[in-house]
């Protein structure tokens, strides 16, 4: 529902400057710009169900962007109309660390006025991550999420550094030109004595919904991100807890609550987020709707421990995975269950059932599951079940890449499917990207998946300023133009789990142009597993730009002619023979060897009538595109 909001400060909050800008913007204060049906299942839910609906909405259909690209979403997001300007302004940003919303602002910031540091402020600014970059090591799509990453000046954000915001305490460091500040904490029941960067009033409630969209955006990683960076609570500057529903401390809660209520939504917040939408795809819902904050983390009181987990049983069990199921406890106070495998914590589940993967076949595992409450108290173990491992069977070991669309541009996408026999939760995995500067490689920060595929589903990773004819943002599962889909062909790409690769596409230190220049690849239908190493025989080729049936589960070769698969050998060609391989190669009806610049090389009809080779002695040293009857695969020439 869109509907009408007019906020008026407290009066201990209420400011000359927000009074001058109100008598302008009352005729102009719009609506907000939900779309009809976002928020949908929402209406009955409270607490932390609440929270991880939220996250479910907020997360789906998103656009990633690069880091490189938020400079000029600036220009849409962030452009001061409210306090020192008025609506005709098209060019000074507006900084929360150094606006001064009571009296006189002592530089304003034009787009063009990035720099890297400062030694003094005034000088320039730069993008501030309101939750720390080193919080989630500078991964996408966190590294680039405009809700939290925001215009600052250069000076008052080197200082910040990785400190908490909090109430300051009596020891001052830094007080900067509009009187926000770097103090000892002095937020009320913290244990943290370090330093902490205090906003001004104006803009308390801006920066507690940011973070607060952080803990529902990312709910389902907040465990692997770094939540404790200290040896004591007295030096732990993460305000993280290392829960995936409560998300950050005690404290920090309270005094997030408390500005949330004491500074209201402005009609800075709900262009912002109306913006951010547009560019972004999803929403702050605590802009749309503050009284959720209260609704989700006001838990009443728990003080026992709930009742176990009982009838912990495998309903299916595979080489790579075993699914649980357990009745649940009876306590209503119940959010979760925390899975032990071998004693060891594993995984978590909000229902009376899990996946666990990434097993070893013809092992032996043993699993006890614990009940907690939204205290975080728990439970007793279940009963302990063992489980081993089938030797063998039908499944993908993991996920898949199967399509590699490489084109020109930013014509780029990744389509990943799933044969594992069960869902799979993607929080764990991330695509990588090597690139290279003269002869040093390296691999810069991963994007991160998140959600959850269903067996036997396939989804795309797309550059969202593709121009392909076959698939479009609006198709895609992740939308980015993080560097892992910004690979030109001579980039090594792989996805990993955890730290552990599944599946590459080229080699490691090297450039891959040779082999992977200029062309999309499709993964035979014939492979059934992923490989860690790539393997060229595994793929057939297609000119750059090829695209057909991506996101569609069991096209795998770019046609409808799956019964004419073949398979080449050997490649690279040492040789002047190329043997093909296959079950009806006899009704081929013709042959053509194709450069890659489009030109043909070699042609002959009706190839296989008494043979299964093709003779290359006559081609030069290169990489070349073998079509049969319109199917094609990409092979070398030594």
């Amino acid at each position: 529902m869109e509907y009408l909001i007019i906020y008026f400060s407290t009066p201990k909050l209420f400011t000359m400057k927000r009074i001058l800008f109100f008598c302008f913007l009352v005729p102009f204060i719009g609506f907000s710009q939900i779309p009809t049906g976002y928020y949908d299942g929402t209406s009955a839910l409270t607490g932390y169900s609440l929270k991880s609906k939220l996250h479910d909405i907020i997360s789906k259909n998103t656009i990633s962007w690069h880091y490189s690209d938020l400079q000029n979403f600036y220009n849409q997001t962030d452009i001061d109309k409210y306090y020192d300007y008025d609506a005709s302004n098209t060019t000074f940003l507006l900084d929360m660390y150094s606006n001064n919303p009571t009296g006189t602002t002592a530089y304003h910031y034009t787009n063009a006025q990035i720099i890297g540091s400062a030694n003094a402020e005034g000088l320039g600014w730069n993008r501030e991550h309101i939750m720390p970059q080193s919080t989630f090591n500078s991964n996408y799509p966190m590294y680039s999420d405009l809700f939290f990453v925001i215009p600052t000046d250069a000076r008052i954000n080197q200082l910040r550094s990785n400190y908490p915001y909090g109430m300051s305490g009596t020891t001052n460091y830094w007080l900067f030109t509009n009187g926000s500040k770097i103090n000892k904490n002095g937020t009320p029941n913290s244990g943290y004595t370090g330093r902490v960067y205090e906003p001004v009033n104006e803009f308390k409630g801006d920066i507690a919904r940011s973070l607060l969209y952080f803990a529902v955006r990312y709910e389902g990683k907040l465990n692997s991100f770094n939540f404790y960076n200290g040896t004591s609570a007295a030096n732990d500057t993460s305000p993280l807890d290392g829960t995936e529903e409560k998300a950050f401390e005690d404290w920090y809660i309270a005094m997030l609550q408390q500005w949330n209520t004491q500074d209201p939504v402005s009609q800075r917040e709900i262009d912002r987020n109306n913006a951010v939408f547009n560019i972004q795809k999803n929403r702050n819902p605590f802009i749309d709707h503050p009284e959720w904050v209260n609704l989700i983390w006001s838990q009443s009181p728990v003080t026992s421990a709930p009742q176990i987990a009982s009838n912990l049983v495998s309903s299916k069990t595979s080489a790579y995975f075993v699914n649980l199921s357990w009745t649940p406890s009876v306590d209503s106070n119940v959010i979760g269950y925390k899975v032990y495998q071998n004693g060891i914590f594993v995984d978590y589940s909000k229902t009376n059932s899990i996946v666990i993967d990434h097993l070893t076949p013809s092992t032996t595992y043993n699993y006890t599951v614990k009940a907690y409450n939204s205290n975080y108290m728990e439970s007793a173990d279940s009963n302990l079940l063992s489980v081993t491992t089938l030797n063998s069977d039908i499944f993908a070991s993991d996920l898949m890449i199967t399509k590699y669309l490489e084109g020109s541009s930013d014509n780029k996408a990744l389509e990943i499917t799933n044969k594992t026999g069960h869902p799979v939760n993607m929080n764990k995995y991330r695509l990588n990207i090597q690139y290279y500067s003269g002869t040093n490689y390296y691999f810069p920060a991963p994007f991160e998946l998140d959600g959850t595929v269903g067996n036997n589903e396939t989804f795309v990773v797309l550059n969202p300023k593709s121009n392909f004819s076959c698939i479009t943002p609006d198709q895609a599962r992740f939308v980015t133009d993080a560097p892992q889909i910004t690979y030109d062909g001579s980039n090594y790409v792989e996805l990993k789990y955890l730290n552990t690769t599944v599946e590459s596409i080229g080699t490691t230190g090297v450039n891959n142009f040779s082999i992977l220049g200029n062309v999309s690849l499709y993964r035979l239908p014939s492979v059934v597993q992923p490989t860690k190493t790539f393997d060229l025989s595994e793929w057939k080729a297609f000119p750059s730009n090829y695209c057909q049936n991506v996101g569609v589960l069991g096209v795998s070769n770019g046609n409808t002619q799956t019964e004419n698969a073949f398979s080449i050998y050997p490649n690279p060609v040492v040789g002047n023979t190329l043997v093909v391989n296959g079950s009806q190669l006899e009704s081929i009806q013709n042959v053509s060897v194709i450069d890659l610049a489009g030109k043909l090389i070699l042609q002959e009809n009706l190839p296989f009538k008494n043979k299964n080779t093709i003779d290359v002695h006559l081609l030069k040293t290169g990489v070349y595109i073998l079509q049969l009857d319109g199917q094609t695969v990409k092979f070398i020439k030594k």
